[in-house]
């Protein structure tokens, strides 16, 4: 997939749901996987004809794996794109697996993680963030609330954190993952291999087959659950129709 196919998905994301005005200074929080770097090369390319002016600072939380090689990343914001980069520094991965010994890591590794995030970007002034979820991973969250919490709910494209007076904002919700693959394949994006050992054996992980499956099974069924999320009702997911300029 060609960056201009992406820039597509992520203006009609913004503008459907009013993620961008004047003036605002977005991090976006880089993990150094396929989904925040396409994030970044979007929102970057993004910027030199949107209407409205806008400031990127990319972000990356180290949890303290020890085997994080984040130089290719940092020569690329320094180098290519010539934004700001800034490292978090933290000993997440010693107080989870070490300290406390966690069966079930991802929850309170995710609250740190976001803590550690939001603390960095309000020292940098932004009052934005930009998280690269695509549309498999609304749908998956979609489907882990049903299965394991009972209810119908989903992140939203845009979310205010009262509590930070921070704005979180989702750019890639109209991409599906396999295009976010393709566009990282073609333009050999250097994807950074997630350190963390609960990788890949997560209850995110059997809901992204199970849908996997579905899908396969159901042709099309991903996008009836997408359009049924929009139309649902949900808190935070006003009809993109209502949202715009």
């Amino acid at each position: 997939m060609r960056l201009q196919q992406v820039l597509s998905y992520v203006r009609k994301a913004v503008d459907d749901y009013h993620m961008i005005e004047e003036g605002d200074k977005i991090a976006v929080g880089i993990s150094g996987g396929k989904d925040s770097l396409t994030l970044l090369y979007a929102l970057h390319s993004l910027r030199r004809f949107y209407p409205l002016h806008f400031d990127i600072h990319a972000v990356t939380v180290d949890l303290g794996f020890g085997n994080l090689d984040l130089s290719r990343i940092e020569e690329i914001c320094s180098q290519e794109l010539q934004i700001p980069y800034t490292i978090v520094k933290t000993d997440i991965a010693n107080i989870i697996f070490e300290q406390r010994k966690e069966s079930n890591p991802c929850s309170l590794c995710a609250k740190m993680r976001k803590g550690a995030l939001n603390e960095a970007i309000k020292k940098e002034s932004c009052n934005k963030v930009a998280y690269a979820h695509h549309k498999d991973d609304v749908v998956e969250t979609m489907l882990m609330s049903l299965i394991y919490e009972g209810r119908f709910h989903t992140f939203s494209p845009v979310t205010y954190l009262d509590r930070m007076d921070l704005t979180v904002i989702r750019p890639l919700m109209y991409m599906n993952e396999a295009d976010v693959i393709g566009f990282v394949n073609k333009n050999q994006v250097p994807v950074v291999k997630s350190p963390c050992p609960a990788d890949g054996y997560t209850k995110r992980e059997y809901v992204k087959q199970l849908l996997k499956k579905l899908n396969q099974e159901n042709p099309g069924v991903k996008e009836r659950m997408f359009t049924a999320i929009q139309d649902g009702n949900m808190a935070g997911w006003p009809p993109p129709d209502t949202m715009r300029r």
